[in-house]
């Protein structure tokens, strides 16, 4: 060291007592003495809000996981019939039946009609969750399909013949159980699980995301579904949202089948909505999805944990949302009943054989189509157009839409 003149500079004096220093206090050990002091209060204060923050993760995931309800009673009837029922042909692929139920009973249920202690599937949809996690495909079952239901076992202990019905009886005699066996005999497809949600539990589903859009073409009063709205664009929550995938007889052409059209369509914009990083990436809008979510269903044990639900949540993520698939099972009016449905073959045949081999289904608008029955080429009897000409072997085409067209597309 030197001094400004260039002359060595005399060296600094050792600290003496009474001599304040740098990092000292008046000499003595004072300043590192605070300093480790103060990192540990700083290390104590944030231990303190990890354990807090895991102990709300905690509770929230004991609520959400406490929320789902649990049945058991379909699981013990179909271990009953194992034997009959189809063998996975994909392991790896998941077929999950959703069921909404009409049951008037609970709470906010009775003011849509007698509580008679019985219960129909006013909505049947199965979806396919591909292997590789690149579709899931939701195909409506109509419940005024004429199937057959199997021998089924009744609340009360009591067996039910088989007999050939409309399908949401199957509901009404024998519950899930029954429902999933009349799906399995009629389309050859294993039911891997299922999750049964009434007209509570969907409300509070759509009021979670803070609604859906939806466009009307023409204004709508419809008693019966509780259903007052105007003409245009708008959002539906709760109330609403449910009147508008129930009504029948105030839109379109009063049919089920325009109704199966339409709840496929606000589906696909529910699921749009849910997947968006506003939900998803916010957790003061993802708990309330959650919580509404856990508490709207009853589901099969191997889907009755936050975690089973987690899981499948984040396959369903992993579906880009054009790539989500709505459409209904090929039908058309019943030969001895124009009030109750009948497949169309060899559309309906076709589309269980994709779904079992887990390969890609594929669906245009309907106003892309001629005939609207199901699967391209198909005339009104269920038969080629063009069956005594040989074709060479395509991928047929079904009746549909995805989640990405959205209800106002």
């Amino acid at each position: 060291m030197t001094d400004r003149a260039g002359t060595p500079a005399e060296p600094d004096p050792p600290a003496t007592e009474g001599t304040a220093t740098e990092g000292t206090a008046a000499g003595t050990p004072e300043g590192p003495r605070r300093r480790r002091h103060w990192l540990r209060w700083t290390a104590l204060g944030v231990s303190l809000v990890v354990l807090a923050a895991a102990g709300v993760g905690w509770w929230f995931y004991r609520k959400l996981d406490g929320n789902i309800t649990t049945d058991t009673t379909a699981a013990t009837e179909l271990r009953r019939y194992e034997k009959e029922r189809p063998a996975a042909v994909v392991s790896a692929a998941r077929n999950i039946l959703l069921i909404g139920s009409d049951t008037r009973s609970g709470e906010g249920n009775r003011k849509y009609g007698k509580d008679e202690g019985t219960q129909r599937s006013d909505t049947t949809i199965l979806l396919h969750l591909s292997a590789g996690k690149k579709s899931a495909t939701a195909v409506s079952l109509p419940r005024d399909l004429m199937v057959t239901i199997p021998s089924c076992r009744k609340a009360d202990g009591t067996r039910t013949r088989e007999q050939f019905a409309q399908f949401n009886w199957a509901f009404e005699f024998g519950g899930t159980a029954c429902t999933i066996r009349t799906v399995e005999k009629l389309t050859g497809i294993r039911v891997d699980h299922h999750m049964v949600i009434d007209f509570r539990g969907f409300k509070k589903m759509v009021d979670a995301v803070d609604g859906v859009e939806v466009c009307l073409k023409e204004p709508v009063n419809d008693p019966a579904a509780k259903l007052k709205l105007p003409a245009g664009r708008q959002t539906l929550h709760g109330e609403q949202a449910l009147g508008f995938v129930r009504a029948r007889k105030s839109i379109g052409n009063g049919s089920d089948t325009e109704r199966m059209d339409r709840q496929q369509q606000f589906l696909g914009a529910l699921v749009n909505k849910v997947q968006s990083d506003g939900v998803l990436l916010n957790p003061t809008k993802l708990y309330p999805v959650l919580d509404a979510a856990t508490k709207a269903i009853t589901t099969d044990q191997g889907l009755d944990s936050l975690r089973d639900l987690y899981d499948l949540a984040r396959s369903m993520r992993a579906v880009p949302t054009e790539k989500v698939l709505f459409l209904t099972v090929p039908r058309r009016p019943y030969t001895y009943n124009a009030n109750r449905d009948e497949l169309v073959q060899p559309a309906a045949s076709q589309l269980f054989k994709q779904l079992r081999e887990d390969r890609v289904v594929v669906v245009t608008p309907g106003d892309e189509k001629k005939d609207g029955t199901g699967a391209r080429g198909s005339g009104p009897d269920g038969k080629p157009d063009d069956a005594d000409t040989p074709v060479p072997s395509v991928t047929p085409t079904f009746t549909g839409r995805s989640a990405a067209e959205g209800v106002c597309s």
